[in-house]
């Protein structure tokens, strides 16, 4: 570069001080802004581009189009995928009333730990209790900040410097690391292992009962399934063994499912069955199947819950204002006749291959006007999050034909909003089941938009 095109490049202060990039300090802050000025600077710079008395101006605009093309580092994606329960996008997505109430608690200041009575300080806890115990027939609930702390904190209140006994087949790893025999050790209770892989009677938790026995404990298998040469000891059976042992029977359940009615879960996953079946506490997860927040919620025994509460580790588990919230939105759903489907997953769950299909027409032909071929085909989707390893859910969606499928999703998720598409060989894949509704236009001008920027 010359003497005299280095003359002209401009000041990062001078860049700075112009209204229209000191404006996005406000939506971006000054670092951010000073960024990608310098950024805008260097790059143009190192091409000679920085000549002439307007060379503020060029990267003031090349500034301005860097920062408004960057998204929030947590931002919406279409989920085209079939997967209802997507650990990556944030597994369940909430319905538009249960997120309206979440708002609203968190604008402002809330009785998180008023007594309203009182006028003193309550307990955090007793907010849901009563809506949480009606979910499965419990005496008692808790809720804490996810389902991996529920057990955490169940077996530290109840178990520690006792002996657990659970099934070798229950010794589950899932996303993120999480092992059951990790929990084991943190909560200082002593795992025993009984059982083979496959087959884990009850006589095998029996023989490993003695003195310093603290429970028998079931683990919903998340993530994988075994099946042939297989036996699991019914729950009841499982609770009649603890209890005639004087040990309890404590049962991460994983996903929570709260009401009858789909095929693609296994009646006996329900939280009011293993209650029913003689469990004493189990954990679940506040979100999956159950369709709300993060979080972790606790049914059980009323001596048992209480010890949990007082545990000095509950502090440190306490679920925030906005998992609550959220988690009470969607619990009153469950006691509200024809309310059910405002939970996102439900109404996902429910929807027919037949709707699906119809949807998916809808789109080929709106895709069709703007000049871009797709095509409808029939998919397989999953519930997702662990909850129903090796099931699927016939689906219907579209088909984008490209012959560098990588590349088209890589557009695809470069668009706004993103949309994440299933790769194949002949193109990118979208299923229709998870696209939430009011979403259609949205998808639709992604769609557009990647397509065109396929050379």
């Amino acid at each position: 570069m010359t003497a005299e095109r280095r003359g002209h490049r401009p000041a990062i202060g001078a860049v700075l001080t112009r209204p229209d990039v000191a404006a996005l300090v406000e939506e971006h802050g000054h670092a951010a802004v000073v960024e990608a000025v310098r950024t805008v600077v260097a790059e143009l710079g190192t091409r000679g581009d920085l000549m002439g008395p307007d060379a503020g101006s060029v990267v003031a605009g090349r500034a301005i189009a860097l920062l408004r093309r960057q998204p929030r580092r947590l931002h919406r994606v279409i989920n085209g995928t079939g997967i209802v329960i997507h650990t990556n996008l944030g597994r369940a997505p909430l319905g538009a009333e249960i997120a309206s109430r979440a708002v609203e608690v968190a604008a402002g200041y809330s009785n998180l730990e008023l007594d309203g009575l009182s006028g003193r300080r309550g307990d955090r806890q007793d907010l849901l209790s009563d809506l949480l115990c009606r979910l499965g027939g419990a005496e008692a609930a808790m809720v804490v900040n996810n389902g991996a702390a529920a057990l955490l904190l169940a077996l530290t209140a109840l178990c520690r410097g006792q002996e657990v006994v659970v099934s070798r087949g229950e010794l589950i790893e899932i996303g993120g690391g999480f092992r059951i025999p990790d929990i084991l050790r943190l909560s200082g209770a002593r795992l025993v292992e009984v059982g083979t892989t496959n087959r884990t009677r009850v006589s095998d938790y029996v023989a490993a009962w003695g003195p310093r026995t603290g429970a028998f404990l079931r683990v919903h298998q998340s993530n994988f399934k075994i099946s042939g040469f297989v036996a699991r000891p019914p729950l009841k059976e499982l609770a009649g063994a603890a209890h005639e042992h004087g040990v309890s029977l404590l049962e991460d359940v994983g996903s929570g499912l709260v009401p009858p009615g789909l095929p693609a879960v296994a009646a006996e996953d329900r939280l009011s069955a293993s209650l029913a079946a003689g469990v004493d506490l189990l954990c679940c997860s506040g979100d999956k199947l159950v369709g709300g927040s993060q979080a972790g919620i606790v049914l059980g025994r009323a001596a048992m819950v209480t010890r949990m509460r007082r545990h000095p580790l509950a502090r440190a588990l306490r679920p925030d204002k906005l998992q609550l919230a959220v988690l009470e939105e969607t619990v009153l759903r469950y006691a509200i006749p024809g309310r059910l489907r405002e939970i996102p997953v439900w109404r996902m769950l429910q929807l027919s291959p037949r709707e699906l299909e119809a949807r998916a027409r809808t789109w080929v032909g709106a895709l069709a006007h703007s000049g871009v071929a797709a095509q409808v085909v029939a998919m397989e989707g999953a519930v997702g999050g662990g909850t129903t390893p090796g099931r699927t859910l016939p689906s219907f969606g579209i088909l984008l034909e490209d012959s560098h499928p990588a590349r088209l999703r890589r557009y695809l998720l470069g668009v706004e909003p993103p949309v994440l598409g299933l790769e194949r060989e002949d193109g990118v894949a979208i299923d229709a089941r998870c696209v939430l509704p009011g979403e259609d236009d949205l998808l639709l001008s992604a769609i557009r938009a990647a397509c065109g920027a396929v050379p």
